[in-house]
């Protein structure tokens, strides 16, 4: 069962306006095995809407958390790219906040530990609050102290009340998962020491449309923030944007810099993206309804594109078992008919199949051993590090096709 939201998730507000219509899609990441392809799979209505009220992106239909997290087949670790940018933001914070063995930073949807083993190796305590019990098992298996709940205000006023305040919260890729969002928000400002910060990131909803990342839209991610619409919503739990940067990662990302009020103060950077948004039209409806006519676009230039290389005979299997993948698949119609397989790092879903569509994800291996014409790009956002990784299959003549913003072969 899933619930319909007739009011904001940030500000609460009516009157939210529709833009996008995707269908009825499965779940992205709820990946069968081969027992589960005959049983009917769960299908949800995936719309997004505007509010005119605080400017928040969002899509409509609430999926119960329990069913979406609790067992989960994403893990960070998997992905160079987000080691990489955890590591360097670590390496930056240990000398900036000045931390050491008497602070504590605590990251909200730790997954396996990715980050926090980075403070972990200096010797700086770390807790990580992770709803995904099998991931939250890893984490703590590689020495990651975990907590294996839905972070919200009850669980902040818990650890709060035993004296666990941190110097630093980060929040990586969660905010636009939670359903319960002003209680999030609220445990971050129970939880952070008065001078602390909290280092939040989320993907970037100017570049979502700028970009055509159509395939980013599934039942996890709920909201699709601006500065704006973050702005909003601290402002509302006491809390202030200290600073902002737009980070490549995932297709385009804000990185906000999060004090309590009193504590922290916009800086420059801050207030210029702010004007920058107000410019062109963040609080406009104008801004994003000719979003769903370039997703149209997109989707005739790749499955023309898919369709002739299948008529001269051109074999094609995909990178990436990823929610991305998912969401194209299913709203683009594309199946087996067209793509063989698909691969993927994780070992975790290696094995399962994607949702509706049932292709088989099977090692990245294969690609070597069968040596496909073409492999569809999935997990685009990290393109780069996947091709560098496929060197080899690229050097035997192998070609990918990255399908946004726009469809074209590398």
């Amino acid at each position: 069962m899933s619930k319909e939201m007739p009011v904001c998730h940030s500000c609460g507000q009516p009157g939210l306006i529709t833009f996008l219509s995707l269908g009825n899609t499965p779940l992205a990441n709820s990946l069968p095995s081969k027992e589960q392809l005959d049983q009917p799979e769960e299908m949800f209505p995936l719309n997004v809407a505007f509010c005119p009220s605080c400017s928040l992106v969002q899509i409509t239909e609430i999926v119960p958390p329990e069913k979406l997290f609790r067992d989960y087949l994403y893990f960070s670790s998997f992905s160079d790219t987000v080691l990489q940018n955890a590591h360097e933001v670590v390496e930056r914070l240990i000398p900036q906040r000045h931390l050491s063995f008497k602070s504590l930073v605590i990251e909200l949807a730790s997954n396996d530990g990715y980050l926090l083993q980075y403070y972990h190796q200096y010797g700086i305590p770390v807790l990580g609050i992770e709803p995904a019990i099998n991931i939250a098992k890893v984490a703590v298996e590689h020495g990651i102290p975990t907590l294996p709940e839905f972070f919200g205000e009850e669980v902040a006023l818990k650890l709060r009340k035993e004296g666990k305040c941190a110097d630093i919260i980060h929040a990586n890729n969660v905010l636009a998962h939670v359903a319960n969002l002003n209680s999030f928000v609220a445990g971050i400002e129970h939880l952070l020491k008065d001078k602390g910060i909290a280092v939040i990131e989320s993907p970037y909803v100017k570049d979502l449309i700028d970009r055509v990342e159509f395939d980013t839209i599934y039942h996890e991610h709920l909201c699709y923030y601006s500065l704006t619409s973050l702005d909003h919503l601290f402002t509302r739990h006491g809390l202030v944007i200290a600073d902002v940067e737009r980070i490549p990662i995932h297709g385009g990302t804000l990185r906000v810099f999060v004090g309590k009020q009193g504590f922290a103060s916009p800086s420059q950077v801050v207030l210029n993206l702010l004007a920058e948004e107000a410019a062109w039209g963040v609080d406009r409806l104008d801004f994003y309804k000719g979003f769903g006519q370039k997703v149209e676009d997109l989707k005739k230039q790749l499955v023309t594109l898919l369709k002739d290389l299948k008529g001269k005979g051109k074999r094609i299997a995909a990178y990436g078992a990823a929610a991305k993948g998912c969401t194209l698949l299913n709203y683009f119609g594309i199946g087996e008919d067209t793509i063989d397989y698909v691969v993927d790092r994780s070992t975790y879903k290696q094995g399962r199949y994607m949702p509706g569509i049932h292709l088989p994800i099977l090692p990245p291996a294969k690609l070597l051993e069968d040596q496909p014409n073409y492999v569809v790009m999935f997990s685009w956002n990290f393109a780069e590090e996947i091709m560098l990784q496929q060197v080899e299959y690229r050097h035997r003549g192998g070609k990918f096709i990255i399908p946004v913003p726009s469809v074209k072969i590398v």
